[in-house]
């Protein structure tokens, strides 16, 4: 799973079986934010804290190592609030040079 806030982005691994709340629970090792001052986010519905993953739609056959299911991670506010949700997607890297597109063919011209 890839989860996302702002810039700030995680990659963890979970069974579909857990919890949201069991989810919160890593990422606050990781962010050191309690579980209560966060909201979970997949496809822009709040994910709701008694439910697995899979009552969430995620599944194993959806959240593989190379192609990650997104969550949006957001917290609580001084203020008691919740931030809006925010996450800012990866830049793409720009296309190969030419050069390089060539040494893929060994330099060599593709048959025609």
């Amino acid at each position: 799973m890839m989860i996302q806030r702002k810039k700030l982005t995680i990659f963890t691994d979970a069974k579909d079986n857990i919890t949201v709340h069991e989810l919160k629970k890593r990422i606050a090792c990781i962010i050191k934010v309690p579980p209560h001052d966060q909201q979970l986010y997949y496809k822009d519905e709040l994910m709701v804290e008694t439910k697995t993953l899979l009552d969430c739609g995620l599944s194993s056959n959806i959240a593989k190592a190379q192609s990650p299911a997104t969550i949006g991670l957001a917290l609580r506010m001084e203020n008691g609030e919740f931030e809006q949700l925010e996450m800012i997607p990866y830049s793409s890297p720009p296309d190969l040079p030419y050069v390089m597109k060539n040494q893929e063919t060994n330099g060599q011209e593709p048959p025609m």
